[in-house]
């Protein structure tokens, strides 16, 4: 960081012949010296607080992404999911610490890996401090939440424990060092040698690192597991196996949605810094806000854009599917949210609402289930999401953000180098995770680690692994078995009886 010195000996001439003026340049540079050290550390304690903030609300994404999946399977299995989303905190959170981060951001390093600071050692540091761990440990285990919705309904419980520290400690972190690190060889923020054609990869807050590695890796479990029981008929015709809860959904999206404005916004990593222009209120904290609106501007889009689309496809409004849209949207716009306009936050969410609907479409024809859209929605939409920003930034806001003279926009008239740029890191990422999380859910299968039983899946996880069910409950398809006693059941009216009591029982699911 920047200060501002004094020296006694330029003051001196400056006080005349007076008496004393070295004693008085020297008392006048000490105290000056002193407030410029306050001024310093209040910065840092500025900066540090908002990341601490930042950190907080990214975490808090972990509850959006455990009431969405648990909303989004059937009940038989609500406390599986919802284990499965604290082990993705607990088990990622010790990966992380011991190799994780190291991988991650410790430097110097080389351009694939990093090699310093395992298990925190030297933090904090000039570099690096505390908070700056918090906040990457947030976004790997936001990774390893999104692929646990891929594979729910089937899975075992160890093989959850196995891919979730290996996509924390070891494939998402090697991601993060190439398009995050200073050292990383696809990095935008490089500070020595040549850019990726001049440009590097401009991924701000994760739309390939997060939201494209967790969907690839959702990808390949969910393809090599095979669908849910019951999920295509013996034509292969689809059949919709859908979620118990629609309002545990929809508080599973405001969650998630609230986070992101830690997600997006926080990773300027600082707020208190200026840009040097002649406008006194203009700075990185302008930037931050700006952020928060394209983020709010692509969700609300994408979420509009698939309500009325799928009425116009299927004939209904459809909750589930809208809040599945904006979270598309979400995702979207996460790589360019620092450096697009507002207005073209807004194209990104309506072309990211056709993304996933047509992925969707694609995964139903090719008979791929993923119960939470997760690969579709994080890998397709992530995807999207990079070439958007390779098309749509704008040159004041990437040489603000990253550095002066560099190339932005294609579509802005930045010419087609970050956009290549942003076409290298989609293909790597699918192949690198692909390389490594396909042969890992390979082998668990072989070694009969990755899927339960066909009677625990008929049965339900949560009785035949957990120990009882999250509710009392009878499922629809009656392949649930509710424990004796009173049971919460819906009462409609009978045709034969005015009577509530006389009336008809439905399934409760």
């Amino acid at each position: 960081m920047a200060t501002t010195t004094c020296s006694a000996a330029e003051l001196t001439p400056l006080l005349g012949f007076a008496a004393n003026a070295t004693a008085a340049a020297d008392y006048i540079c000490n105290r000056f010296t002193a407030a410029d050290d306050q001024f310093t550390n209040t910065t840092f304690a500025i900066n540090n607080t908002y990341l601490l903030f930042s950190a907080y609300l990214v975490f808090a994404m972990q509850l959006g992404f455990a009431m969405l999946c648990a909303g989004s399977v059937r009940a038989k299995n609500t406390m599986n999911i919802m284990l499965t989303n604290v082990l993705d905190a607990a088990a990622g959170g010790i990966s992380y610490y011991i190799f994780g981060f190291a991988f991650a951001f410790g430097g110097p390093s080389n351009g694939f890996i990093g090699k310093h600071n395992f298990g925190l050692k030297s933090i904090p540091s000039e570099v690096y401090d505390y908070s700056f761990f918090l906040y990457q440990w947030a976004f790997a285990i936001a990774a390893a939440g999104i692929t646990s919705g891929s594979i729910a309904e089937r899975t075992q419980f160890v093989a959850y424990l196995i891919y979730s520290s290996f996509l924390t400690g070891f494939v998402y972190p090697i991601v993060s060092h190439w398009v995050w690190s200073s050292d990383g060889w696809a990095s935008a923020s490089k500070t020595s040698g040549s850019l990726l054609f001049g440009s590097g990869a401009i991924d701000f807050a994760g739309s390939g690192v997060v939201h494209m590695v967790g969907g690839i890796a959702g990808l390949w479990g969910a393809l090599i597991e095979g669908p849910r029981l019951g999920r295509f008929d013996r034509s292969g015709r689809s059949v919709a196996l859908r979620g118990h809860s629609s309002s545990l959904v929809v508080l599973g999206t405001f969650l998630l949605w609230f986070g992101w404005y830690g997600f997006n916004p926080g990773s300027f990593i600082t707020i208190s810094k200026s840009y040097n222009t002649s406008d006194a209120f203009y700075g990185q904290w302008s930037a931050v806000g700006r952020t928060a609106v394209t983020t709010t501007l692509a969700g609300c889009t994408a979420g509009l854009t698939t309500l009325f689309s799928k009425r116009l496809l299927v004939g209904h409004w459809n909750v589930t599917d809208v809040c599945n849209g904006l979270l598309g949207g979400l995702a979207a716009i996460t790589s360019g949210c620092a450096v697009v306009e507002p207005w073209a936050a807004i194209v990104c969410g309506f072309v990211a609402a056709w993304v996933l609907i047509g992925f969707n479409k694609l995964a139903e024809k090719l008979k791929y289930d993923d119960p939470l859209e997760a690969a579709q929605l994080h890998g397709g939409c992530g995807a999207w999401g990079l070439l958007f920003t390779g098309l749509f930034a704008k040159k004041q806001y990437v040489h603000e953000v990253y550095a002066t003279g560099r190339p932005y926009g294609l579509l802005m008239g930045g010419g087609g180098k970050l956009f290549a740029a942003q076409i290298i890191q989609i293909l790597v990422i699918i192949g690198w995770v692909s390389a490594t999380m396909g042969p890992l859910f390979y082998v668990l299968k072989k070694l009969k680690l990755l899927r339960v039983s066909k009677e625990d899946e008929m049965a339900g996880m949560d009785m035949t692994r957990h120990g009882g069910f999250a509710y009392v409950y009878h499922d629809e398809d009656g392949s649930s078995h509710p424990p004796p006693g009173f049971m919460m059941r819906r009462i409609e009216p009978s045709a034969t009886s005015p009577t509530p009591n006389n009336g008809s029982t439905t399934n409760v699911v």
